[in-house]
């Protein structure tokens, strides 16, 4: 009689690894949920939070950002009930790359800001690694080269002595981040600096090929072949540049990696275009573009649309050129709008893991410590321990009661500008100072039946009972200004605070999350406007 062994979360996991190794990011991601879903059902936490890890970064893969996302969050939530730092500092590092693609830079830098701390306190020169290597990969995005370009390249000091992995992603990051840098620099006029960077990088990423190809990985080798084949087309081989870039695209097809042949296509119309073939480039761009939208690649779209307009422009057909400009900008208020979105829906999930992760803290505080718990540990539960605010917890709970009374509500996200400058020169002691007064500031300007709340990090939450939209924006203006004229350099010599402001009306207790979603939006476009200002919108 045979007898039919049953898996085990390891054994899953080593297959759903294999797979990840093979490029087959779909079939790893299937193996990894069944991981995740056994793990679950036997209590193996540690399992399941490796699960959540490695479908997070196979969903990452095949452009499932959203959910990538929230399988990193639920990995980190079993991780920090472990106790696993280094496993915590590995899954935020992975998490920022979904953010970014996401457009969520700034999330991004946070988590990463996180993983730093982390690595950097374990003494893991593996994890520090790869932290720097994924916030060069974020700057990248972010159109930061120079800032990009130093990261990257603490990263690449790094790599020696580990795998082929960690060698190729690195490898590869230098070469892809170099094709925007030494554009920019002979634009700049440094044509030594640009060469140099140039010929660096092509021996980077033609290791990065050898290195893909002996693994055998197909989308490594398909993303490598592409940077070098654009490499190239900057060194004035256009001929070898069109035939790696189609190389890459073929693999991509092959593979079911449409962002990377819709990168692939657009690099061959940037070929094209170098050739000064204009028609034939604007039909690549065209299809390339078809190809971002199918594929939801909505940033390489906006790339797409942007060089679309700038070839029909060389090509002399000037109204072509301008409907694709405007084309671009209207996918970029469409994008922010959606990015605004998902940051409601992930700030929902949050919501949703720290109600789980403190119920479950409060049911083990009622085991160990039944008679003391109740005050202190609800004061825990609730406020934040730095300002004395309501945390995001209780903005929760006490949100939907505001907007259930039935009066006007209207709610505000306030962000400190350039907190981040403010730590860097001053110390994290002056900052944190800051957002104590600031807190203060708030709670002084707004009415007993208003509620202030730390939403996390640099950012408030204000709720005005009884406001309609142009009496919170007034009253928002009023904060505003009188942030912006305290007396800062009695904390610190020159230190200056200004905040920015978004302002939304509450329509409803359904709306609630729509109204949080609107009032963020504002705030990315009072930030985009210049900061230290008030924008709403009806």
């Amino acid at each position: 009689m045979t007898t039919v062994s049953m898996p085990t979360v390891a054994g899953l996991l080593a297959l759903a690894e294999q797979k990840r190794l093979a490029g087959d990011y779909r079939g790893g991601g299937e193996i990894a949920r069944e991981a995740a879903d056994l793990a679950a059902a036997t209590g193996d936490a540690a399992g399941q939070a490796e699960a959540l890890r490695s479908l997070a970064a196979s969903m990452l893969r095949v452009g499932e950002q959203e959910q990538a996302i929230t399988l990193c969050r639920e990995a980190v939530a079993h991780l920090e009930a472990l106790g696993d730092e280094a496993g915590i500092c590995e899954v935020l590092t992975l998490e920022a790359m979904p953010l970014s693609d996401l457009g969520m830079h700034e999330e991004a830098l946070d988590v990463l800001a996180r993983a730093r701390d982390i690595a950097q306190r374990l003494g893991n020169r593996t994890l520090l690694y790869w932290v720097h290597n994924r916030t060069g990969v974020v700057h990248g995005s972010l159109g930061n080269r120079e800032l990009s370009t130093e990261y990257l390249m603490r990263a690449l000091d790094m790599v020696d002595g580990m795998d082929d992995e960690a060698r190729f992603c690195i490898l590869n990051n230098v070469g892809d981040n170099a094709v925007y840098e030494v554009a920019r620099l002979r634009g700049l006029g440094h044509t030594k600096a640009a060469d140099r960077l140039l010929s660096d990088a092509l021996g980077y990423v033609a290791e990065a090929l050898r290195l893909a190809r002996a693994a055998e990985h197909p989308f490594r080798e398909s993303i490598s072949l592409d940077n070098f084949g654009m490499l190239l087309a900057l060194d004035g081989d256009l001929d070898a540049a069109a035939r790696l870039i189609e190389q890459s695209r073929q693999i991509a097809v092959r593979s079911g990696y449409r962002s990377v042949e819709s990168g692939a296509l657009q690099h061959q119309a940037r070929v094209r275009l170098m050739r000064g073939e204009h028609a034939e480039a604007i039909e690549g761009l065209l299809l390339a573009l078809d190809r971002a939208r199918d594929a939801g690649e909505r940033p390489m779209a906006m790339e797409i649309l942007r060089e679309l307009s700038d070839a029909y422009e060389m090509a002399g057909d000037l109204a072509l050129a301008l409907r694709h400009h405007r084309a671009f900008h209207d996918l970029e208020r469409e994008l922010h709008s959606q990015v605004a979105a998902a940051r409601a829906r992930m700030a929902a999930h949050y919501f949703e893991l720290d109600n789980a992760r403190l119920e479950a803290a409060n049911a083990r505080l009622e085991t160990e410590l039944h008679r003391t718990r109740s005050a202190e540990w609800e004061r825990a539960a609730t406020e934040d321990a730095l300002t004395g605010l309501p945390n995001r917890r209780s903005a929760d709970e006490r949100l939907p009661k505001l907007a259930a009374d039935g009066a006007a509500v209207s709610v505000a996200l306030a962000d400190v500008d350039l907190f981040k400058r403010v730590n860097d020169q001053y110390g994290h002691f002056i900052g944190d100072e800051v957002l104590r007064r600031l807190a203060a500031i708030l709670l002084d300007h707004v009415r007993d039946t208003d509620l202030v709340a730390r939403f996390g990090g640099e950012e408030f939450l204000i709720a005005f009972s009884g406001a309609g939209l142009q009496d919170a924006q007034a009253r928002c203006e009023l904060l505003r200004a009188t942030v912006a004229a305290y007396p800062w350099e009695q904390i610190e010599p020159g230190l200056s605070v200004t905040i920015s402001l978004g302002v939304a009306e509450v329509k409803g207790i359904d709306l609630l999350p729509y109204a949080l979603g609107q009032a963020d939006e504002c705030l990315y476009d009072a930030k985009r406007a210049g900061r230290n200002r008030v924008v709403s919108r009806p």
